[in-house]
């Protein structure tokens, strides 16, 4: 650190923080004032308790569901779920969500007509029904070991790259991961029906339920607790049809996820401390589209 007094100090002329001239001061000259430009924190977002608990929901929700998908293929591959009564739940539920979704969404503009979400359900329902019986034979080579292996990391990159923020319509890369271990697990079922109804559950799942929630969510902020409450419970009471140690350790998970992490980020929050000063980056802030012409 440099001094203004004293033996060997530099000369009486002012530093100026300027490099268009020569100054009678060394390279590694610090001038006194160089610490007044400090910031502490600046821009740093306050969070609250029950707002990050809210965007944890989400999060929970998606775990969720991924549980329930699971816990319908376990039941239709050990016989206790037959396609036609999973196919007239899902037909039923997909009624309530599009009535439920064409109801929030007003008269905007922007919506889609009716008849055009018909002719597009109907176009994939008919090409799922006739390549449901390649699908079912399409990892036959694979082994059963490698097919779920394949399933749980798609799985797990679905609810890593799912959009949480902006869940309408859902990111291509969680969609197409979810979809992908959907037909690996729809090819381990007994039949081509199996298959069918299978990956129409999983469209409803990983594909509608999203916008209906995200639109929910816009219109209706009060129901997105009691939602997510909902398939929270629903997510651990399915594993627990099957696995009851899963079920408490997913409950854990998800009272955790829900709970607890929100509380340390609000917690740990206090400890933040960002520098700001003179010797950060240089911000161009001018205009600069004329040279871009």
């Amino acid at each position: 650190m440099g001094a203004d007094s004293g033996p060997g100090a530099p000369p009486a002329v002012l530093w100026r923080k300027v490099l268009y001239e020569r100054q009678s001061y060394p390279d590694n000259y610090v001038d006194p004032r160089f610490l007044e430009d400090l910031r502490r924190n600046v821009g740093v977002r306050q969070y609250r308790y029950w707002n990050v608990v809210r965007e944890a929901g989400l999060v929970s929700q998606q775990v969720s569901c991924v549980s329930l998908f699971v816990t319908l293929w376990s039941y239709m591959e050990q016989g206790h779920l037959s396609p036609s009564t999973l196919l007239s739940a899902g037909l039923l539920s997909s009624l309530v969500g599009y009535g439920l979704y064409k109801v929030l969404g007003g008269s905007r503009s922007d919506d889609r007509t009716s008849w055009a979400d018909l002719q597009s359900a109907a176009i994939f329902l008919a090409f799922t029904f006739g390549f449901s019986p390649v699908l079912k034979t399409l990892t036959e080579s694979v082994s059963t070991d490698t097919v779920y292996a394949m399933s749980a990391m798609m799985l797990l990159a679905h609810l890593v790259s799912f959009p949480y923020a902006q869940p309408s319509p859902p990111g291509s890369l969680s969609l197409n991961a979810a979809l992908f271990a959907s037909v690996c697990l729809a090819s381990r079922l007994p039949g081509a029906l199996h298959t069918f109804a299978m990956l129409t559950c999983a469209l409803l799942v990983f594909a509608l339920w999203p916008c209906l929630l995200h639109r929910l969510t816009e219109h209706a902020p009060w129901s997105f607790p009691w939602i997510a409450s909902l398939v929270s419970f629903g997510g651990v009471m399915g594993l627990g049809s099957l696995w009851p140690t899963g079920a408490l350790l997913f409950a854990f998970a998800l009272l955790t996820l829900t709970l607890i992490c929100p509380l340390l980020l609000v917690r740990l929050q206090r400890h933040k401390d960002n520098i700001h000063g003179p010797w950060d980056e240089a911000e161009i802030r001018e205009d600069l589209s004329h040279f871009l012409n």
